[in-house]
């Protein structure tokens, strides 16, 4: 019998309308797995993180914290068959920055569309202006490239998900280096102003790339989790970590980088249920919808997770093909954890309801 934990961010709903989401959400089999628990609990967001909840559970539970913050950036390197050697290196986000009313914000990342030949011409453009820095770049995917900047160390920095929508001015990078930030950002930012490939993103209506979003950093020196070998892309092989107790990491529609996290990367969900080992498993599918605050995109990603997951791994829980079913569940400001076995399941006098997650 596996263990198994799902990760699912923005699963919880935001508390301002969990009320009227969880009366809307049809989900008998998330009811029964979140009220007949072995233990649960919810944990308040730290505010000092500069990461949501979901982002600093998995920095811990995979051994990939460093300096109180999220340190992805090597793991993430491997995982796109990378290979980091040594220094400090930071996740580097091609990015849309806009002006709102009263200040800068940044839209989700997920929305900006980038595609490889577009995201390529981009950092054949940058790659130059970095390396006069001082500095490396390398390219992941479209979306995720990494910059190694030892002399950066320590910066402090915000995760693109915890910056988006609010004011950039409270998620900077800050730190003794940020002004040399500031400078290279500007010198992109100028270069990529007339580039042809937003002219041509413009072309089709899309918003042009105007900013890097830098974060992540870890150091290659003091990563110590245990590792891996497996396939991470066509042609390449990396070290990918593991989970602290040896649990293999699964992904599902996330972004690139997280994705970069797993050794395996699921293309639909019921591969899950016919997993023979223990499984960290990050479902990703519901954050977008809950970032734009498009409530019923939300409830449409709960119940297909509903029927794709919640039902089948009841049915498994019950028939003992799996020993213990851990939900960690998120929004901006608290995560919360629902731990379940079939034990627990048979607890028939605690009726399923949702109101655990309000």
């Amino acid at each position: 019998m596996v263990q198994l934990t799902l990760v699912l961010p923005f699963a919880l709903p935001a508390p301002e309308f969990a009320p009227d989401l969880v009366r809307s959400l049809q989900a008998p089999a998330l009811a029964a797995l979140v009220s007949r628990t072995a233990t649960h609990h919810r944990q308040p967001y730290d505010q000092t993180a500069r990461a949501l909840p979901h982002e600093v559970w998995l920095a811990r539970a995979l051994g990939l914290e460093q300096h109180g913050q999220p340190g992805f950036a090597v793991a993430a390197m491997r995982g796109f068959g990378l290979d980091p050697q040594d220094g400090t290196w930071f996740i580097i986000n091609p990015s849309h920055i806009e002006i709102a009313r009263s200040h800068l914000m940044m839209p989700d990342l997920r929305q900006l569309d980038l595609h490889d030949a577009d995201s390529r011409a981009l950092f054949d453009a940058a790659r130059p202006y970095v390396e006069e820095a001082g500095h490396t770049l390398e390219y992941g995917d479209a979306q995720t490239w990494f910059m190694r900047a030892d002399d950066w160390a320590g910066m402090d920095t915000s995760t693109p998900d915890a910056a988006v929508g609010m004011n950039l001015t409270d998620c900077m990078p800050t730190g003794p280096r940020a002004l040399a930030y500031r400078k290279l950002q500007n010198e992109i930012q100028m270069l990529w102003y007339t580039h042809p490939a937003n002219a041509a993103r413009e072309s089709r209506r899309q918003p042009p790339v105007n900013a890097f979003w830098l974060w992540g950093a870890a150091t290659t020196n003091s990563t110590a989790s245990p590792k891996t070998v497996v396939p991470a892309q066509a042609g390449t092989h990396a070290e990918l970590p593991k989970s602290a107790n040896g649990t293999t990491v699964a992904a599902f529609e996330s972004p690139g980088w997280l994705s970069a996290l797993a050794t395996e990367r699921l293309t639909s969900l019921p591969q899950v249920g016919a997993t023979q080992a223990d499984t960290l498993l990050i479902a990703g599918n519901v954050a977008a919808p809950a970032i734009a605050a498009d409530w019923s995109g939300w409830l449409y990603e709960m119940q297909r997770l509903e029927s794709e997951l919640f039902a089948p791994l009841l049915a498994a829980l019950a028939a003992g093909r799996i020993k213990q079913l851990k939900l960690v569940m998120s929004h901006r400001d608290a995560h919360a954890e629902f731990t379940t076995t079939a034990m627990a399941q048979r607890k028939f006098w605690r009726r399923p309801t949702l109101e655990r997650l309000i």
